[in-house]
């Protein structure tokens, strides 16, 4: 907090530049939000593997983080001026479960209809072991469809996503596929099952049919 809080922008004023889940469940308390773009940065489903929070150890989950490259359209969010260290010790405190952190706090510059301004982001370590490139929208789908942990799932961790951008006139076009994507898995999955349950009712019903019904039991 305190390097952080050493590099605050000459007006003195503590902006948080969120990109995800802090959009619909920030961390703290906030008096004013505007449409923000950073630019030189995107949202990307790197940062792994979470066993614990949206995954388990045999279906780990994929959080999103910023990563380098292109453009992020997000929302920007003051901190209460006059709590400012408290706040900021809440946000810190969520976002980062373990030390040193695999994305990091650090100010952006973003950019907003009131003009531009310096924000406190998270950003993904690409040095980190906790870095995941490279994957292909089909292997992250994949992901996201699968992977439950004791929060929740990561599928209704991109629709709260999605949802909330959409309602901010905020559209990635990455994140839009991966939702239809993660839709047809789970559809496809949850035929499955359903259809197995039925052949599973069928096999049942058909072994009944050949058992002979038992005797009346005589006083």
């Amino acid at each position: 907090m305190r390097a952080l809080l050493s590099a605050q922008p000459a007006s003195g004023e503590v902006w948080v530049f969120a990109y995800g889940s802090l959009i619909w469940k920030p961390a703290c308390d906030i008096v004013e939000q505007r449409i923000a773009v950073a630019r030189g940065w995107h949202r990307s489903f790197c940062l792994g593997w979470d066993r614990r929070f949206r995954g388990t150890k045999e279906r780990p989950g994929l959080m999103l983080a910023l990563d380098r490259g292109g453009t992020c359209k997000g929302v920007v969010q003051l901190l209460q001026p006059d709590a400012v260290e408290a706040n900021l010790g809440k946000l810190l405190r969520r976002e980062m479960l373990t030390r040193p952190s695999p994305f990091p706090p650090r100010w952006v510059s973003a950019e907003t209809t009131a003009g531009p301004l310096r924000a406190i982001t998270f950003a993904i370590d690409r040095k980190s072991e906790a870095y995941v490139g490279g994957l292909s929208a089909e292997e992250v789908a994949d992901v996201l469809a699968t992977a439950v942990g004791h929060w929740g799932s990561m599928a209704d961790y991109l629709h709260n996503t999605v949802k909330h951008l959409e309602g901010l006139a905020i559209k990635d076009r990455l994140l839009w596929q991966l939702q239809e994507m993660v839709a047809e898995r789970i559809e496809v999955a949850t035929s499955a099952r359903q259809r197995d349950g039925w052949e599973v009712a069928v096999r049942l019903n058909r072994q009944n049919e050949h058992v002979a019904p038992k005797s009346p039991i005589k006083s």
